[in-house]
């Protein structure tokens, strides 16, 4: 899912929701219509609202300097935490049979 995704942002950013959605399946299409909008809907709609109203009013970014003026401890805890997550795991097993995907580092 997570691989799929990069596709799909860039067929958007090329063209539009309607060039995405020429330019994937049907199947996905249908999905796209049918499993969407239980997947992103009013709740989290409303949480992006409440997101972005923390950013207006400077909530957000009181918090980000309040964080690094004690050393960053929830930010390090978090890197940590989603460093080690099983999406990390899998997706280096996943990349790894992909080697169109490998530079030279």
């Amino acid at each position: 899912c997570m691989h799929e995704m990069k596709l799909i942002v860039d067929l958007m950013y090329e063209g539009g929701m309607n060039y995405m959605r020429y330019s994937i399946s049907d199947t996905a299409e249908f999905g796209d219509y049918i499993m969407g909008p239980q997947i992103i809907g009013e709740e989290a709609r409303m949480a992006m609202y409440d997101a972005l109203v923390d950013i207006q009013e400077g909530r957000f970014a009181k918090n980000w300097l309040s964080e690094n003026q004690v050393g960053r401890p929830q930010f390090n805890a978090l890197r940590r935490q989603n460093r080690e997550h099983l999406i990390e795991e899998v997706g280096a097993e996943l990349r790894a049979m992909m080697p169109w995907l490998k530079k030279d580092k």
